[in-house]
């Protein structure tokens, strides 16, 4: 098998299971309970938080545990426009190729009375701090844009659109679910109020993750109970995921650089290689993009039968992000770009890490070009654009 999805989920590491098996065996202690088992439950808690802070350049108190990274974009979202709401600030900035944990989020906000301003981000999928500083109001009370796109991989000027934000007296969240121990983060330098991330994302477990909340934002409680994380999240810690979660991204950040140039030059190659498909189009920023992103449309074809038969072969891939690949409808990442309906529809993502090889590279660059043959030899509307009955869109 090729797993080339990383952008959905990646393999834990070696490190995370070890570091997560003891708090499932002995150490299983709530971290809330007084007795030496609790504690030692607490102790590791702590240490956690201290080494995921580092690791972003926060101090410990400015982390909450979630459990990933929606629930982490949801709570900023709603801690930030409470705020505003208490000083009559009800304007929030966002784009239109935010993950649906954050979309969503603003939608239900919207329905509350608040105005949503979402950014267009262009064929390229990016926006420029000019476009920020521009829709900046007197009302503004939050802007919220990812680090770097789930699935055209575009990385965003986060640091300057912080900087923006930090001028203007605005709060900035950015969802970095994506770039967490992948990309370098330094809340305090790029200007980052609040940080959304999840585990799963770099090789740690699924259904850990955390949000950094600089030191004076009062975070809104969006799951009531007991008095858990500060009294800011209730629910018993999951301290197996958080203690792996913390030695997963050290890990990841630790092997950054190393792992960016490896996983770089594979992504390079694998671009190159289908971009020589005739009528396809790379989706995405060609330079500002996440080491191990690849989207390509392709047109006259389905993505969900091009996923189909390479799972035939062996190959996991995906057509966009996990959280809407049981929708019919094309990706709203890849209609905010400009891409009409129809070519949309036929869109592959291939998301790599740093254990895939070369070798792997040259199957996928062999199989693609054969089924996306196969599929536009079946098609009718594919032997209309051959024969000229209806026009080429890429």
């Amino acid at each position: 098998m090729i797993y080339a999805d990383n952008a959905a989920t990646t393999k834990m590491s070696r490190t995370a299971i070890d570091t997560m098996l003891p708090y499932l065996e002995d150490g299983y202690g709530n971290p809330s309970s007084l007795y030496a088992l609790g504690q030692r439950s607490a102790e590791a808690l702590q240490s956690a938080r201290e080494r995921i802070a580092a690791c972003i350049g926060a101090s410990p108190k400015e982390i909450t545990f979630t459990s990933g990274g929606s629930e982490a974009d949801n709570q900023a979202i709603i801690s930030a426009a409470r705020i505003g709401a208490r000083k009559g600030k009800k304007h929030i900035i966002s784009t239109t190729f935010e993950h649906h944990a954050v979309l969503h989020t603003l939608d239900k906000l919207a329905n509350e009375g608040f105005e949503v301003e979402l950014l267009p981000v262009g064929e390229l999928g990016t926006v420029t701090p000019q476009q920020v500083e521009e829709a900046i109001r007197e009302d503004t009370c939050l802007v919220t844009i990812m680090y770097a796109n789930n699935e055209i991989g575009s990385i965003l000027p986060i640091s300057e659109i912080g900087a923006v934000c930090r001028k203007r007296g605005v709060l900035f969240h950015t969802d970095a679910v994506q770039a967490a121990g992948h990309l370098p983060i330094d809340v305090e330098a790029q200007n980052i109020d609040l940080l959304s991330l999840s585990a799963h994302k770099f090789h740690g477990p699924k259904g850990s993750g955390a949000l950094y909340a600089r030191r004076g934002v009062p975070l809104t409680n969006v799951i009531e109970g007991g008095a858990q994380e500060r009294g800011k999240r209730a629910g018993t810690e999951n301290v197996p995921g958080i203690v792996s979660m913390a030695a997963a991204l050290e890990e990841s950040c630790a092997h950054m650089e190393e792992n960016a140039v490896k996983v770089s030059a594979l992504r390079d190659r694998l671009i190159a290689g289908l971009a020589r498909i005739p009528h396809s189009a790379l989706n995405g920023d060609p330079v500002h993009r996440l080491p191990g992103n690849v989207n390509f449309c392709f047109e006259g074809i389905e993505g969900e039968s091009l996923l189909l038969l390479l799972d035939d072969k062996g190959i996991c891939a995906s057509s966009g992000s996990a959280c809407t690949s049981g929708s019919l409808d094309p990706s709203h990442v890849l209609l905010a770009i400009g891409r009409p309906h129809e070519v949309a529809h036929g869109s592959l993502r291939l998301s790599l890490c740093e254990t895939n090889t070369d070798t792997e590279i040259d199957v996928i660059l062999k199989a693609v070009p054969e089924i996306v043959n196969y599929l536009r030899n079946m098609s009718p509307l594919w032997k209309d654009k051959i024969s000229g009955k209806k026009a080429f869109v890429l």
